[in-house]
This record gives structure tokens, C-alpha cells and sequence, in this order.
């Protein structure tokens, strides 16, 4: 416990007096803190001023991140026949209908991302209250509904990330490992993002991105000046 302490106390150290500065002086100060064993994700949260609780302020969407996310992503798709045999061949982990239903409803859910072709849906909606809280409900707003399922697999595979704002109007997501190189992860925290900005919803009033925030799975978090998140 010592080691962590004093990991952490020296981790905050570095960030003591620190806020609203660069993206590149950001990632720095993380990859620079970063001390785990394990390659840590460099995670991102946004403070929108939005309140979802409104139909017409809710935000969500995709984006690809340039240079990946660095994990390896495990997708099921529902899908029969042609459409299945399709979703194999692009790389899909888990491939099935009723039978991946059944598996889902027993609690084994291996898996980061759940596709669906739409003849399916109605068999996936059973799984929404299982589904929906863990943020894998096929949705075609953000193309996980689709007859498409080669390009929808091949793109969750290579760095596509969603989002969806929370209830207290934040948004976190993951951009990248902490061994990226400094210019691999601020091209991906600027490619979030602009695709946040471009996720505005008709109702949003006032200031939308209020605050952007930056740190590592363990480490601590730091503030971002907001005009140098644009590309």
C-alpha cells in the first residue's frame, strides 16, 4: 500500500497547480504520471450543458478515432444466414440468433459491442433491460442496426467509439492507451471532440461544451483549454 501512496502522492504532484492547459500538455502530464503495471486507457470527460432528460437535448453517436483505441474489441451480432456468414468473415466474435439470445438472458455477456441486423429486432428488444444499462443496445442511430453488418463489424473492430451523454449532461469515453505516442492520442482526444461538438442537439441552449477533462485509468485528471481541442 506504501508503493501506491507513494505513486499517487507523486502522480498528483506533477498536476499540483495545473488546469485548462493544452491537449499536448495534457497527454504529457499523463503519460508522464502514469505509473501501473498495466497499459492504462487515457479517458476523456466532457461536461456538456445539456440535460438528457429532455428528448431534444439527449446526445449520442459514433466516432472513429484515427488511431484506434488500442483494445481489443469482442462484437456479437444477431443476424441468420447470409447476413451471418458475413459477420463471420469481418471478424465478428459471437454470431447467432435465439441461441445468442438464450446465452444473453443466462448472464453471460462476452462482448463489448452488439450489432443487429433490423429483420432481428424484435428478437434483440427483449434484451433491452439487459442491454440498455450496459450501453450495447443495437441502436441505427449509431449504426449498430443494419444490413450493412461487414462495414458496422470491421468499424468496431477498428476504433470506432460510441457516446452517450449521461444524466448529469457528462460524457466519458476511452482515446487511447497511455503507450500511444503524444500525437497518436491528441489526434484522437480532437477527433472525440469534434464529434461530441457535431452531436449538438436542437435543444441545446447556452454554452455546450463547458469543460473537457483529461486522465488515465489510475492516474489523476486535468483540464483542457478548450481552443486547443479543435483541429
Amino acid at each position: 500500500m506504501a508503493k501506491v501512496a507513494k505513486r499517487t502522492k507523486a502522480a498528483r504532484a506533477l498536476f499540483e497547480g495545473k488546469a485548462n492547459v493544452s491537449v499536448e500538455e495534457a497527454v504529457a502530464l499523463i503519460k508522464k504520471a502514469a505509473s501501473a503495471k498495466f497499459d492504462e486507457t487515457v479517458e476523456i470527460a466532457m461536461n456538456l450543458g445539456v440535460d438528457p432528460r429532455h428528448a431534444d437535448q439527449m446526445v449520442r453517436g459514433v466516432v472513429q478515432l484515427p488511431n484506434g483505441t488500442g483494445k481489443t474489441v469482442r462484437v456479437a451480432v444477431f443476424a441468420r444466414g447470409a447476413k451471418a456468414d458475413e459477420a463471420k468473415a469481418a471478424g465478428a466474435d459471437i454470431v447467432g440468433a435465439e441461441d445468442l439470445l438464450e446465452t444473453i438472458q443466462q448472464g453471460k455477456i462476452d462482448f463489448d459491442r452488439c450489432i443487429a441486423t433490423p429483420d432481428l429486432m424484435p428478437l434483440v428488444g427483449r434484451l433491452g433491460k439487459i442491454l440498455g444499462p450496459r450501453n450495447l443496445m443495437p441502436n441505427p442511430k449509431v449504426g449498430t442496426v443494419t444490413m450493412d453488418v461487414k462495414t458496422a463489424v470491421e468499424a468496431a473492430k477498428g476504433g470506432e467509439v460510441q457516446f452517450k451523454v449521461e444524466k448529469a449532461g457528462v460524457i466519458h469515453g476511452g482515446v487511447g492507451k497511455v503507450s500511444f505516442t503524444e500525437e497518436a492520442l491528441a489526434q484522437n482526444i480532437r477527433a472525440f471532440v469534434e464529434a461530441v461538438t457535431r452531436a449538438k442537439p436542437t435543444g441545446a441552449k447556452g454554452t455546450y461544451v463547458k469543460k473537457v477533462s483529461l486522465s488515465s485509468t489510475m492516474g489523476p485528471g486535468v483540464s483542457v483549454d478548450l481552443s486547443t481541442t479543435a483541429n
